[in-house]
């Protein structure tokens, strides 16, 4: 379940699409898919260990998402209130959630476009090593 959560997070905006892409364009992405899903592991892991919430999320799309499930699991319509789900509805909101979170996604590829790659061992240094 974890490589398809890192498959859906490869298409959602965010810096998990930008190590996404990056290990993808190294390693392939079938391996990358997978380290998504280690990510997201550790995300999670660290997310429930100090009980914080996801700092990258889009509160108005889970807001729409809750009230989705709420109302698929038999609660009852609110007419004529408007939640927080709403908000999702308002394109300008959208809009400035869905840019936060892709600048966020730039910033990530910036900071990890300076990285260097690890140099080829010369061959005379791996067969000593066996």
């Amino acid at each position: 379940m974890l490589v398809e959560a890192g498959w859906a997070a490869a298409r959602a905006p965010g810096p998990l699409r930008a190590f996404h892409k990056r290990i993808a364009s190294r390693r392939g992405k079938h391996i990358a898919a997978v380290a998504t899903a280690r990510k997201l592991a550790m995300i999670i892991w660290h997310m429930l260990s100090k009980d914080t919430d996801y700092i990258w999320a889009r509160p108005a799309l889970l807001a729409r998402k809750f009230r989705s499930v709420e109302l698929r699991a038999g609660l009852p319509t609110s007419h004529a209130r408007r939640g927080t789900a709403f908000d999702y509805n308002i394109p300008a909101k959208r809009a400035e959630e869905r840019s936060r979170v892709e600048k966020a996604e730039a910033a990530y590829a910036a900071a990890t476009s300076r990285w260097r790659t690890r140099p080829e061992r010369p061959k005379a240094v791996e067969k000593a090593a066996e």
